[in-house]
């Protein structure tokens, strides 16, 4: 591709958007940080950026997706790997508190926005929701097919730990949390360990069980 002026010049990828977006919200905030602005730090136009992204709203849902696909990839390792489904189970929450945790503290220009727009666009967290709820059954079948669990039925059990999750893993949670210096694994580790108590004893949702 050529500038104006005969210049060869980087094919512009939604990715190379992004990545210079980050940088932006991170030395900026997202308030000061606009599509005329990501151009200019891309050495382009701005209808270059509306190519790729319809507005400063979508590269941010963008952004976030990117943060929640991250989550979701760490998730999955837990998910793929050996092991019992009791220590998986244990290992994905509390890896998905610690990433949300580092990023508070090392990234806390993206993680607000990521507080913000969860919490504008429930599309987004709703999609996110189902998608690692997903991956949490995938450990309750497994656990089920190793006779490690008792469960009748595994979606219903997914939304239990998910429900139950969630209090630390919010972002917002997660940073009162932070502000305050608790640190919340021991609180993950007794949750977790009731959990798997109730999945080994036996989780049916068959009326009079």
């Amino acid at each position: 591709m050529k500038t104006d002026k005969g210049v060869v010049a980087e094919t512009l990828t939604s990715e190379k958007i992004l990545e210079v977006a980050r940088d932006q919200v991170r030395r900026f905030g997202e308030a000061k940080t606009n599509v005329v602005d990501i151009a200019r730090a891309l050495g382009r136009s701005h209808t270059s950026i509306y190519r790729h992204f319809r507005s400063k709203a979508e590269v941010f849902d963008a952004l976030v997706g990117e943060a929640m696909h991250d989550e979701e990839e760490l998730a999955r390792n837990f998910v793929d790997s050996e092991g019992s489904a009791c220590e998986r189970l244990e290992g994905l929450v509390l890896a998905l508190y610690r990433r949300k945790v580092e990023r508070f503290a090392k990234d806390p220009e993206v993680y607000q926005l990521y507080r913000r727009v969860i919490d504008e666009r429930p599309g987004l967290i709703r999609d996110y929701a189902e998608r690692m709820t997903k991956l949490i059954a995938r450990i309750l079948a497994d656990g089920v097919r190793k006779n490690e669990y008792r469960i009748d039925d595994i979606n219903t059990a997914a939304e239990v730990v998910r429900d139950a999750v969630t209090v630390y893993v919010h972002p917002a949670l997660v940073e009162a949390a932070a502000k305050l210096g608790h640190r919340l694994e021991p609180a993950i580790k007794r949750m977790v360990s009731t959990l798997n108590i109730a999945f080994r004893s036996g989780f049916s949702t068959a009326p009079g069980r």
